[in-house]
C-alpha cells in the first residue's frame, strides 16, 4: 500500500508515500480516492488531512519511466488517471493538504484538491508542464485561477516558474505558512478547527462554496488529455523528456 490512514479524534489522516520523489501514478491516487471514500462514509470523520512522508510532497507524475497519461485509450473512453484524478475533487468531506517541498505538476493538481493548503517556507508550487512540452494535466488549467486568479495561474502556466513558500501565501495558494517543524501540527490543528464546527452546517457551506468543482474537473481533464495527446508526438515533447532525464534546461525546436 502506498496510502495510509489514521484517526485522530474527527479527522483522518491520510498519508502517501512513494519515496524518493511521491511520484502520483493511478494506484496512489486511486488508494487516496478510496480512503477519502471512506472518510466521506464514516459520520464520525469530520475533517481530512492529507500529507506525504519525505522531503517532497509530490513531484508529479513520472513522464521519463511510467507517464500514466501515454497509454492510448479506446475511442471515446477516458483516461482512467485522470478518472481517478477527478473523483478526488468530488470528496464531501473538508480536506486539508500539508505541503512540506515541491508540489509539481500532478502534485500541484493535488494539492489543489485540498480545500486549504498548510505549508511551509520551503515549499515550492510548480506548474511545469511548458518546460517538457506538455499541457497542464489533473484539472490544473481550471482549477488553479480559482485559487489564484486567472494571471497568477497564467504566469505559472505559461512560465513554469517555482512559487516559494512565501510568495504561495501571498497569492492565497497557501492558507497558513508554518516552519517545517511545526507543518504537521498546524495541517491537523485546522482540520480539528474544520471539525469543531457543526457537521450539517460545515457540509452545507462548503457544498454551496465548493459549487461544481468536481463536474469542471471531469469535463477539463478531458479536455486537457486531448491536448496532451498530440502534444505527446511532437519532438519538442520528446526533447523535454530528455531534458529532465537529463537535468538540463528544454532546447525546443516548435516541431
Amino acid at each position: 500500500m502506498t496510502v495510509e490512514t489514521r484517526r485522530d479524534g474527527h479527522v483522518a489522516v491520510v498519508t502517501f508515500a512513494r519515496p524518493p520523489h511521491n511520484f502520483a501514478d493511478l494506484v496512489m491516487i486511486e488508494e487516496i480516492g478510496a480512503a477519502f471514500v471512506e472518510a466521506d462514509a464514516d459520520r464520525d470523520v469530520r475533517a481530512i488531512v492529507l500529507r506525504s512522508e519525505g522531503r517532497v510532497f509530490c513531484a508529479g507524475a513520472d513522464l521519463v519511466n511510467a507517464n500514466p497519461v501515454a497509454e492510448p485509450q479506446p475511442t471515446g473512453a477516458r483516461n482512467p488517471f485522470y478518472v481517478a484524478a477527478a473523483k478526488l475533487f468530488a470528496v464531501e468531506t473538508p480536506v486539508v493538504a500539508a505541503v512540506q517541498g515541491s508540489a509539481v505538476g500532478a502534485g500541484l493538481g493535488l494539492a489543489l484538491v485540498a480545500d486549504l493548503r498548510v505549508a511551509c517556507p520551503e515549499a515550492r508550487f510548480v506548474a511545469n508542464f511548458v518546460q517538457i512540452g506538455f499541457h497542464p494535466g489533473f484539472g490544473i488549467s481550471a482549477v488553479l485561477e480559482r485559487v489564484i486568479g486567472p494571471q497568477r495561474a497564467l504566469l505559472m502556466a505559461l512560465t513554469g516558474r517555482r512559487i516559494k513558500g512565501e510568495d504561495a501565501a501571498r497569492w492565497g495558494l497557501v492558507d497558513v505558512l508554518v516552519e517545517a517543524g511545526d507543518l504537521d501540527a498546524a495541517a491537523l490543528a485546522l482540520a480539528q478547527e474544520i471539525a469543531a464546527g457543526a457537521p450539517l452546517a460545515v457540509a452545507s457551506t462548503r457544498k454551496t462554496m465548493r459549487g461544481d468543482l468536481a463536474r469542471l474537473v471531469e469535463a477539463q481533464t478531458d479536455l486537457e488529455l486531448a491536448e496532451q495527446a498530440w502534444l505527446q508526438r511532437t519532438s519538442d515533447f520528446a526533447e523535454g523528456v530528455r531534458a529532465v532525464a537529463e537535468r538540463r534546461p528544454g532546447r525546443f525546436t516548435g516541431e
